[in-house]
């Protein structure tokens, strides 16, 4: 469930498609996805063209699927990412996806904090206390423009001190290989909120980060259960805990379709075991201070 929604739990992530794609394969893959199943869209404004890629692809939108964007950046006049923290720039985001998105109401906002890494950090007038932040999207939830909150980059007393908005979903970077962010993981299973983990498979594009299809223990796992690498980066993801929503993303059809495959895979007990004791030392990534993380 996100949002009080039913949404399959192999969605999509836009943001590569805003990265050199040919528009026609952008809209052909979009639509692919909905095709094969996929209900929920994670996109953000700043990622590029994705909310005019998917206008063009999908609407009129089917009416299950959950459209989720992100606020708290913002590309400058010269195409540069920057921080939009200030509760008047939340505002804006949010009018400006309603408008390239075409839509009255967006299901689902994540307020992407810029306080850790990866990604952009806030500095100067753009370090705004949650509070301020919450309030402007609860005003906007109270108006209509949005269905839910959700939070991005957050840690364990972020999300508590966020609770009480009735926080939808937290998009943390999280994967078989980096689980720093376990304990925020731990209190969403708490609370019943989504955990929509971004860089699920790693990263190779961002120094530090380290690629989980390339993993020895994953590859050997992969090589037992028929699936590739990538499948059971996913399937133990959906495994380790039942409030996990993926989004993966891919500017690829066929890694789209192998993607949405690993729901169908099936990891026994004992290979949950062995990654976890062989994959035991959570992984820090490093990351460029301008790199763009979803």
């Amino acid at each position: 469930m996100l949002a009080g929604r039913s949404v399959a739990r192999i969605g999509f992530g836009a943001m590569q498609l805003g990265r050199d794609v040919e528009r026609e394969t952008a809209v052909a893959i979009l639509r692919f996805a909905v095709n094969g199943g996929v209900n929920h869209i994670d996109t953000a404004l700043f990622y590029g063209p994705c909310n005019d890629l998917i206008r063009e692809a999908l609407h009129p939108y089917p009416a299950d699927l959950v459209l989720v964007s992100k606020v708290g950046a913002e590309r400058d006049e010269h195409g540069g990412l920057v921080p939009a923290q200030r509760p008047e720039q939340l505002r804006e985001g949010v009018e400006a996806n309603l408008a390239t998105l075409a839509i009255e109401q967006l299901p689902v906002v994540n307020l992407r904090r810029l306080d850790i890494p990866p990604g952009l950090r806030a500095e100067g007038d753009q370090r705004v206390d949650l509070d301020s932040q919450l309030a402007e999207l609860i005003a906007l939830r109270d108006a209509g423009k949005i269905g839910a909150i959700g939070l991005s980059n957050v840690g364990v007393e972020q999300l508590r001190q966020a609770l009480h908005a009735g926080i939808a979903c937290v998009q943390n970077a999280y994967s078989v290989l980096d689980r720093t962010s376990e304990p925020v993981l731990a209190l969403c299973h708490e609370h019943d909120v989504a955990w929509v983990p971004f860089f699920p498979l790693g990263s190779s594009g961002f120094p530090g980060r380290a690629s989980v299809t390339a993993h020895p223990a994953v590859v050997a796992a992969a090589a037992s259960l028929g699936a590739t690498p990538a499948q059971v980066g996913l399937a133990w993801l959906l495994a380790h805990d039942p409030h996990t929503l993926l989004i993966p993303g891919t500017a690829s059809q066929a890694h789209l379709a192998e993607n949405l495959a690993a729901g169908n895979v099936q990891l026994p007990a004992a290979a949950m075991a062995k990654l976890d004791s062989e994959i035991s030392q959570p992984l820090e990534g490093g990351f460029r201070s301008d790199s763009v993380s979803a």
